[in-house]
């Protein structure tokens, strides 16, 4: 993902502003952003704060073969990682331009400066050396990482213990720190690098640039210097020409940040080892209680409680009064029927159905009693319809039984009626 660029009115704006010696957060030309360091609760785990820059330096190490041409030194190895965590325009599992160019700039100042003292790695000449691994991870980018990784790999191998080793013949034991206390590096110097960047063509300068800032200028310098005013490393990016005296004034303002910044380390090294020594928790361990919830956290307000009676509308109460009996739910057996109580009283939805249900449980017994209903017919019904039968059984269905008519039973019965007809008119002529 590609960086938003910013518009010609926040460029000339920021601009502007430099010109008028201001900038966004209220800093003066050579002030630093706050600087916070707090370590983990494993040796060589270090955190750094450069304002809303922040960095993890975490370092490790394992038994490796030395380099052939070096078979007496231990091998340091930098790495650093910009994750899009810490900024959108970082793509993940691929090396920018930015990451090459700090990964550089850190083995310059870390490991060409000789800070770390290597022979003391070795373990068995031309065999088995320490290997020596600083991961640098960015959390969040808000400008002028190099400084805070600088500041975080430093004082991560300053506060990194290694494993005790012990050799008997050409068996190497390597000793957990339960059985024996780990042994921390030998660290000559701390450089700490500087960075300074440049606006309209070396005319203004800025110390510890933002990442506005930083998109706004026109080259950067980068001094990694101790606080013995020995400069480490030294490099120009941006394609601008720097004089001498421009060199030289950065030179001394960075001084006196790197002197200010080694005291900051040494005191924050030196509280760690105190609280750890004591069995209790600094830094960023501290800062993490595990049965603590912060979230959704209102602070309490005491109430003076003292000469307090309760009142009521004026009317002094003189005890809680008993809550009202709770009545329990209807029970419904049935469909159409409810119940309160225990049994204690019951209704339906007609009375006519409790009186029926009354003469149906007196009249059942052992014995089931078929019954046999007539049901009253209209005339024309009568003719048709025979006998209805309807059994209590539930199996059992209603059959309703219909005589059956056919020409021969209407012609017989027509012919009857004649016959009857022609007899009756006889005996009246008799």
């Amino acid at each position: 993902m590609k960086e938003t660029p910013l518009s010609n009115c926040e460029r000339d704006f920021l601009l502007r502003a430099i010109e008028e010696k201001k900038r966004l957060d209220g800093r003066q030309t050579y002030d630093y952003r706050k600087l916070k360091i707090t370590f983990g609760t494993d040796y060589g785990c270090c955190f750094v704060d450069l304002g809303q820059t922040r960095v993890m330096a975490q370092v490790s190490c394992e038994l490796v073969a030395p380099k052939e041409n070096r078979p007496t030194e231990g091998i340091l190895f930098f790495n650093i990682e910009l994750s899009p965590m810490a900024s959108p325009s970082f793509e993940q599992g691929r090396q920018s331009e930015l990451s090459v160019k700090l990964n550089r700039q850190l083995e310059r100042c870390l490991r060409n400066s000789k800070c770390i003292d290597t022979e003391s790695l070795c373990v068995v000449s031309g065999e088995k050396v320490w290997q020596v691994r600083v991961d640098v991870h960015t959390l969040n980018n808000d400008g002028n990482l190099m400084d805070a990784a600088s500041v975080a790999a430093i004082t991560a191998l300053c506060h990194f213990r290694r494993p005790d080793v012990a050799i008997q013949g050409e068996e190497v034991t390597v000793f957990s720190p339960e059985e024996r206390d780990p042994i921390p590096l030998s660290v000559y110097h701390m450089p700490i690098s500087v960075s300074f960047a440049f606006f309209q063509q070396g005319t203004f300068l800025l110390v510890d640039p933002c990442e506005r800032e930083e998109r706004v200028m026109d080259g950067l310098l980068m001094i990694a210097m101790n606080k013995h005013r020995e400069i480490c490393s030294i490099q120009s990016s941006g394609g601008i020409m720097l004089l001498k005296d421009q060199v030289m004034r950065c030179s001394k303002i960075a001084s006196v940040k790197v002197s200010e910044i080694t005291e900051l380390i040494s005191q924050a090294l030196l509280n760690d080892k105190a609280a750890r020594k004591a069995g209790g928790k600094c830094g960023f361990a501290e800062s993490m209680p595990q049965d603590r919830i912060t979230a959704l956290k209102m602070d309490q307000t005491d109430v003076e409680m003292t000469n307090v009676s309760q009142t009521g509308s004026g009317v002094i109460l003189q005890g809680d009064e008993a809550p009202p009996p709770t009545v329990p739910s209807p029970v419904v057996p049935v469909p159409g029927v409810g119940q309160v109580g225990q049994g204690l009283q019951s209704w339906g939805l007609e009375e006519e159905e409790e009186d029926d249900d009354d003469e149906e449980e007196e009249s059942s017994g052992d014995d089931q009693v078929e019954e046999v209903t007539q049901i009253k017919l209209s005339e024309k019904d009568k003719k048709e319809a025979a006998v209805v039968e309807i059994s209590d059984s539930e199996e059992e269905e209603v059959v309703i039984l219909y005589p059956e008519t056919t020409e021969k039973s209407k012609n017989s019965g027509s012919r009857s009626d004649q016959k009857g007809a022609a007899a009756s008119k006889k005996r009246q002529k008799k």
